[in-house]
């Protein structure tokens, strides 16, 4: 019995990293999709159509008992706070992405795990083993390799991802008290009721008329938010924070990949060392997290 225990454990972990990792593949595309959008809207728009968009799925696929499981559950009050840290981290970040590259701004943004490793201790009481710090290091060092953010200086862009990480970091760790708490499709309704809320006046104040590219575009954010957003709640519920911490640096190759395919950025020769590095931070939290359940 112990054993069967012990396996459906480690399944159940591995399962929460492979949920995770398609999530910030999903949330790089998604990042890509508003870095074009930006141009034309504010962000509270775009966080406007995306919220309706998510909100209508979730109708149609849970129904009148969705919503009336959702109003009795007891994340509402909880679910209030972290979206309001969420909903913040990405107006920093959105706004960042008028002025900085895909590249640069993922890179920027990578302060993030390490605040989420640290946030999960003093918060969470998660015990991080030495390999999962030098897991962190390692993927964040790739991040420095390939990106050198050094040449960006401390510019208003810049500051603005480095607020957008240390609130994302607050979110995370919030994200893992109450995805233990609730189902994710309840999660999923009420981070995006919370979002329309905030983002509704703001929306209608600095309203642009979308064409019918922009509009695509839109319909596109909202399908892959949802769909990462849901991904990243069931990870969540599987595995330790700071577990899953270092796999956010994955979205790093794909801002790469999407900025070559859409903007036709060349990556310089230090892209791909840093890549590796990065790889390697991810291959390593997974091998160490294999043995130490073996053991």
């Amino acid at each position: 019995m112990a054993d069967i225990a012990i396996l459906e454990t480690r399944e159940r972990v591995l399962a929460g990293i492979l949920l995770t990792g398609a999530a910030y593949l999903l949330f790089s595309t998604q990042d890509a999709s508003i870095k074009l959008l930006v141009v034309g809207m504010s962000v509270w728009q775009i966080m406007f159509f995306r919220s309706i968009t998510i909100l209508g799925a979730c109708a149609a696929i849970g129904g009148r008992q969705l919503f009336a499981d959702t109003m009795r559950s007891p994340i509402v009050r909880p679910m209030l706070v972290r979206s309001a840290f969420t909903l913040a981290a990405w107006l920093c970040y959105y706004n960042a992405a008028r002025s900085l590259q895909l590249a640069e701004l993922t890179t920027v943004y990578y302060a993030a795990p390490i605040i989420v490793t640290v946030l999960s201790v003093f918060l969470l009481g998660e015990k991080v083993p030495m390999l999962r710090w030098l897991a962190v290091l390692i993927g964040f060092a790739g991040v420095f390799i390939a990106c050198d953010p050094t040449h960006l200086g401390l510019s208003v862009p810049v500051l603005l991802v480095l607020a957008a990480a240390f609130l994302w970091g607050i979110a995370i760790v919030l994200l893992r008290r109450t995805a233990l708490a609730e189902r994710s499709m309840i999660q999923l309704l009420l981070n995006n009721f919370y979002f329309l809320l905030f983002s509704a006046v703001p929306a209608l104040l600095w309203w642009q008329t979308p064409n019918l590219a922009q509009l695509l575009l839109l319909a596109s954010v909202g399908a892959l938010g949802g769909l990462a957003q849901y991904l990243l709640f069931e990870g969540m519920k599987r595995t330790p924070a700071s577990v899953l911490a270092p796999l956010e640096y994955t979205s790093l190759l794909w801002a790469f990949a999407l900025g070559f395919a859409i903007w036709g950025d060349v990556p310089r020769r230090e892209v791909f060392l840093g890549a590796a590095l990065i790889v390697a931070a991810g291959l390593l939290i997974v091998g160490a997290e294999h043995f130490r359940k073996r053991l």
